[in-house]
């Protein structure tokens, strides 16, 4: 069983890294302005933000047990202070740990 676990984290990271070495080296002919690269970058948020709604709308594992109207409110308040902040990820992200929790407890 640990052998299958050692097996399974050498792939991954071999995998990861290999991808970033391989866009490191590439990165040097793209410029940040090019359509492809505009593409990528909405590529990469379109999918983040189908990850968060699919954990919000159909969660799994722990966050089953909270209602959706916890759910809702908590990532509601979360953004409002993205903003106020200025767009910093560190405070919303705390919030929305420590508020679930504590919301999750009471509903």
């Amino acid at each position: 069983m640990s052998a299958n676990i050692i097996n399974a984290i050498l792939v991954t990271s071999l995998a990861t890294f290999m991808s970033r070495f391989l866009g490191a080296i590439s990165s040097e002919g793209i410029k940040e302005n090019s359509k492809i690269f505009r593409w990528f970058n909405c590529l990469a948020y379109a999918t983040l933000a189908a990850l968060i709604a699919r954990t919000i709308i159909f969660p799994a594992g722990i966050l089953l047990d909270t209602s959706y109207l916890c759910r809702f409110v908590v990532v509601t308040f979360s953004i409002f202070i993205f903003f106020i902040t200025r767009k910093n990820y560190v405070y919303p992200t705390v919030f929305s740990a420590l508020s679930l929790a504590i919301l999750n407890n009471f509903f």
